[in-house]
């Protein structure tokens, strides 16, 4: 007999809602869930695939165990006691830093790698920790923690409210929205001209996004920050400014004009390739609509200097009156928030060998094939992953496959042996996406409605294997010294104690002076995540604080499959602030510091090619290209140029072309388009499955060319490690014709 069952959609940051029908044990159909809270029916076509993702065939579900070059399925016990005996040795003899850790973006979309990897990460007691957010969104939580005091105190763009929305580096319409939780972004800008808005996009590509808005301006791609502080350069000198409320919570609003001085308009125009009288017409419309917001993303950060952009944007935001306002940039409130009162540190350790300074406890993931390579104490020789591809998705991805062959030992959380986990000695795979419950803990946090939703599992977990969060928490014993044979039940209880312990001795809490142990009885009934969730939800801005008020519970959200609408994001500050002096820092100086670097680069004009990365809604990063329904149509995975460059240096359409970089060459097939910019060249991010050790039959099929084999794990932006992925110089010669 058919079911019916609601989720939200776990593969982007949109938070979709989906309505799955599961006949005789297997997914039937998947559509938009028409009547959840938040998405409102919409759906893009990775949404439609969880079934696909459940069922293939190269989808691993019991433990593998490499043995030389061959791979013997093994069983949980085997597995983990296999870790035991090889990792503890490691750590015995060379200390906890000898062990590296990699966490992958899916460990944010899920609730086991939110709450059950920080635990595992503490019981190793390294400083070798690296994740995909330092090729992501680093200088965003460095700018957000350094002007606001925390790295999760990020402002989202209001588009629901905005009259004006200026978009940097971002294509939603292939991301589907990031650091901006909101389902359907495409009718969402829509509805912004609609009601009488403007949209402007600046980007080196006129993206699927620019057919939305109202103008779409090309920009030389690394040269972001230098055209945000021109726009307020501009704001600042023409007198419009006006931070309204907030100049009396906000520091160093005077010093600005003083440390941008080297740039307006005209002196930025030879570099950006945005006209002068343009930029002022933009800082002139952006300080005179109603209601604006300025939106930097993936484009804006993962460049060399992605965190004086993150900041120029909200500094933009902030001197036209538009944070903390409907309609501009605001200040998400999850269901799940926790109060947020330590001021942001960075800095309390380097890496071994370039002296790279951490930031939220890890370091860039740039240096991580150098701290397994380089000899000395503390040199990793033994690596955890956690649900990443990171031979395919970081800097100088040959080098790192190079690295991770030489360790001693290996050990990955995947549900693939893909291009990174074909060097591991034990592959762990999780539950699919279907057999785990979900509640996005870290994009609601980012959304521009407050919204709450949980999902039970939609399949259950068949073959006595574990979940998710009992395989990290298995890890975590092994780490811990407790051995592989612990007891998990007794270790989560141990960790659910200490939380409400801690919390009811907490004068802030709201279970202050409570009884732990009346706690405890009152969330008995549920193990796992779904009591820490419970918890959070209970303890949180709108939970029942375990019968003190009326409120939000995990109960109630069971019995509203189609999730709780909790309103419209509200001015929260500065309540929200936890700097050091409760008020904006408006000129931190570990930021400023890197604007004579910025400076130096202003008489750059453009020489030769640049190379940029783009995304596409049916792809996501590496991981889902083995699915066969995404992978139909034309090839997404070409090297896109502008037809002045294919004409002046020999490429045609559909023929082939050698790219070059300072780190390394490949080949791609050409697509000319003029929705290029002259003098830059597109490769999307997350291809080049040609690895013949990896077991990736549909991806296989269909390669593609991996972009980060062009990029220089040297090449960093200085305050935050990011990598830089966009604005890398690169010749290209042409190989064959069409």
């Amino acid at each position: 007999m058919p079911s019916t069952s609601y989720r939200t959609c776990p593969l982007c940051e949109a938070t979709c809602g989906l309505e799955i029908t599961v006949d005789d044990g297997r997914v039937a159909r998947i559509r938009g869930d028409r009547e959840d809270v938040f998405s409102k029916g919409f759906i893009c076509p990775k949404g439609s695939t969880l079934g696909e993702l459940h069922e293939d065939p190269d989808r691993l579900s019991q433990p593998q165990i490499r043995r030389g070059g061959t791979w013997i399925t093994a069983t949980w016990d085997e597995a983990f006691a296999e870790i035991e005996r090889r990792l503890t040795p490691i750590r015995t003899a060379h200390g906890a830093n000898s062990v590296g850790i990699y966490l992958g973006n899916p460990n944010v979309h899920g609730m086991a790698g939110t709450l059950y990897v920080r635990p595992l990460v503490k019981a190793l007691g390294t400083r070798n920790v690296f994740s995909a957010s330092t090729v992501d969104q680093m200088p965003k939580h460095v700018s957000s923690g350094l002007m606001f005091g925390h790295p999760l105190t990020i402002p989202v763009p209001d588009i629901d409210r905005t009259d004006y929305l200026l978009m940097m580096g971002a294509n939603p319409k292939a991301s589907n929205g990031s650091l901006a939780t909101a389902p359907d972004w495409p009718g969402r800008m829509k509805a912004i001209r609609e009601r009488g808005g403007r949209i402007v996009i600046v980007d080196p590509r006129r993206t699927e996004s620019a057919d939305l808005a109202d103008e779409h301006l090309f920009i030389r791609p690394g040269t972001d920050a230098a055209w945000l502080a021109a726009i307020v350069t501009e704001i600042l000198r023409s007198g419009t400014a006006q931070p309204g409320r907030l100049a009396a919570h906000t520091r160093g609003l005077d010093e600005l004009a003083g440390l941008l001085a080297d740039f307006d308009a005209g002196s930025v125009a030879a570099m950006t390739g945005i006209a002068a009288e343009t930029t002022r017409r933009i800082a002139a419309e952006l300080a005179a609509a109603p209601t604006a917001v300025v939106y930097g993303r993936l484009g804006t950060h993962a460049a060399a200097f992605g965190t004086l952009a993150s900041w120029l944007t909200d500094v933009a935001n902030l001197i036209t009156g538009n944070l903390d306002r409907t309609g501009g940039a605001m200040f998400a409130h999850a269901a799940t928030e926790t109060p947020r009162r330590k001021p942001f540190r960075m800095g309390r350790w380097t890496s071994r060998v370039r002296h790279h300074p951490e930031a939220l406890g890890e370091l860039p993931v740039a240096v991580l094939a150098e701290e397994i390579l380089t000899p000395g104490d503390d040199r990793i020789r033994a690596l955890i992953t956690v649900a990443g591809n990171p031979a395919r998705s970081t800097p100088d991805s040959g080098g790192l496959a190079t690295a991770l062959e030489s360790l001693d030992f290996m050990v990955s959380i995947d549900p693939y042996r893909n291009e990174t986990t074909r060097h591991a000695d034990v592959i762990l795979p999780p539950p699919s996406h279907l057999e785990r419950s979900h509640y996005d803990l870290a994009f609601w946090q980012l959304s521009v409605r407050t919204v709450a939703n949980y999902s039970p599992a939609t399949l259950p977990i068949t073959d006595g294997r574990p979940d998710e969060w009992q395989i990290l928490l298995r890890l975590t014993a092994i780490a811990a010294g407790l051995g592989a044979d612990a007891d998990l039940a007794m270790l989560d209880e141990i960790g659910m104690a200490g939380q409400v312990g801690r919390d009811a001795a907490d004068a802030e809490s709201t279970i202050s002076g409570r009884d732990p142990g009346e706690i405890m009885q009152m969330l008995s009934s549920r193990r796992g995540p779904e009591r820490i969730l419970d918890y959070l939800l209970r303890t949180g801005p709108y939970g029942d604080a375990f019968g003190a008020r009326e409120g939000l519970n995990l109960s109630a959200l069971e019995a509203a499959p189609h999730g709780i609408d909790l309103g419209p994001l509200e001015p929260r500050l500065p309540g929200l602030l936890s700097t050091a002096d409760g008020r904006i820092d408006a000129t931190p100086a570990a930021i400023v510091s890197d604007l004579p670097r910025l400076v130096a680069r202003l008489g750059e004009r453009a020489d030769g090619m640049l190379l940029i990365g783009r995304r596409h809604v049916r792809s996501n990063n590496s991981w889902m290209h083995n699915v066969a329904s995404l992978m139909k149509g034309r090839d997404r995975s070409a090297l896109l140029v502008h037809s002045t460059d294919a004409a002046r240096i020999g490429l045609v359409d559909g023929g082939r072309a050698l790219v070059t970089s300072s780190a390394g060459v490949v080949e791609a097939t050409v697509a000319v388009t003029d929705e290029m910019m002259p003098g830059v060249a597109s490769l999307p991010h997350g291809w080049g499955h040609d690895d013949p050790q990896a077991a990736l039959a549909v991806a296989a099929r269909h390669p593609g060319t991996n972009l980060n084999a062009l990029v220089d794990a040297g090449a960093i932006d200085v305050p935050s490690g990011n990598a830089v992925l966009n604005g890398i110089p690169v010749a290209i010669t042409p190989v064959t014709a069409g």
